[in-house]
């Protein structure tokens, strides 16, 4: 039996016309710029979130490396939101590749204008690192795919202006956030002075990550993604999924939100399931298991026994994800067999 993967977004297999499109991509060898698929894409992608240019990275972790080295210098101090993606999932990339802390304020993957003022480092006093950078996550992955709410970001992103402070979206799941808010790209990235959005979770692309913002930080961008090791040559086979998924995935992922909710709703009863059905917004499901219940490796290891696999995201707190691999009726499966487990 197949088992329904429910661990993340990024587990989905590219379709046969997405196969198809990547085998027909005109390719080109990308470090000398002469890839057409990619410069496509990069072009596409600029437009598409409302900023001057864009660069193709491997992964969202060295997007956001990137976005970091290009914003900051070693020694000075991030913003972000609680339990965020650079801090949490990037094995100390943070530190180690561009030499910044990071601090978290808020709860839950949220924080206000008022949060970020509060936690800026006074520049007048030599002992404090200064604070250069506000990064927010959207949606947030450990906050439960939660979409940040758009006049909290412009608050955010205008008294950065304010204080000579830059500010980055970590907009790997942008496109859920845009289908959840009914809002543009091109809107929820305008507060920022660079973006970063994601091909291999909810559009379901084998790989591929991109950065966007002005043309002059674009360019100092690449150099940093070459000294990482990430420029790539004959790129337009990742790029023609990314291009093939933007027009024919952006539209379906309401279906993995209604999906999500529809699992939530049916586990949220369970006596053993503490979880707010007000976090569910996107495709991301994360729960705890109350006292004296099973602990999640438990709840994860019985779930696989039965063809359902899941995250542990701390000993107490699990994670499912709805995807483009994953339907209606297999969802409804999931929460039948999690609904025995949890009683």
């Amino acid at each position: 039996m197949t088992p329904i993967d429910l661990r993340s977004d990024t587990v989905t297999r590219p379709t046969d016309a997405m196969r198809a499109a990547m085998a027909a991509a005109p390719v080109g060898d990308d470090q000398y710029g002469e890839d057409p698929s990619t410069n496509r894409l990069q072009q596409r992608c600029a437009e598409l979130l409302g900023k001057e240019a864009a660069l193709w990275l491997p992964s969202g972790t060295m997007a956001n490396q990137v976005a970091l080295r290009v914003l900051t210098r070693p020694g000075d101090e991030v913003i972000s939101s609680r339990e965020c993606h650079a801090a949490w999932h990037e094995t100390g990339g943070a530190a180690a590749n561009a030499g910044v802390q990071i601090v978290e304020v808020g709860e839950g993957g949220l924080f206000t204008a008022a949060q970020f003022e509060a936690a800026i480092k006074p520049r007048g006093l030599p002992v404090f690192p200064p604070t250069t950078l506000v990064e927010i996550e959207n949606t947030h992955n450990r906050g439960g795919g939660l979409v940040f709410p758009q006049a909290e970001a412009e608050a955010i992103c205008a008294l950065a202006r304010a204080r000579g402070i830059a500010s980055f979206l970590d907009g790997a799941r942008l496109w859920n956030a845009a289908a959840a808010s009914g809002r543009s790209e091109a809107e929820l990235a305008a507060p920022f002075d660079l973006v970063a959005v994601a091909f291999s979770k909810g559009l379901g692309a084998p790989g591929g990550s991109l950065l966007a913002g002005p043309r002059e930080v674009i360019v100092a961008a690449d150099r940093q993604r070459r000294m990482l090791g990430g420029a790539m040559r004959q790129n337009g086979i990742f790029a023609a999924a990314a291009l093939h998924a933007l027009d024919h995935h952006r539209d379906r992922l309401a279906q993995d939100h209604a999906n999500a909710r529809a699992l939530a709703e049916a586990i949220a009863p369970c006596a053993a399931v503490e979880i707010d059905l007000a976090t569910v917004q996107t495709n991301i499901v994360i729960w705890r298991l109350a006292p004296g219940a099973m602990d999640a490796a438990t709840l994860v290891a019985r779930a696989r026994e039965q063809g359902v696999l899941l995250a542990a995201f701390a000993a107490r707190t699990v994670r499912a994800v709805t995807h483009l691999d994953v339907s209606a009726a297999q969802t409804a499966q999931a929460a039948a067999v999690l609904r025995r487990l949890l009683g």
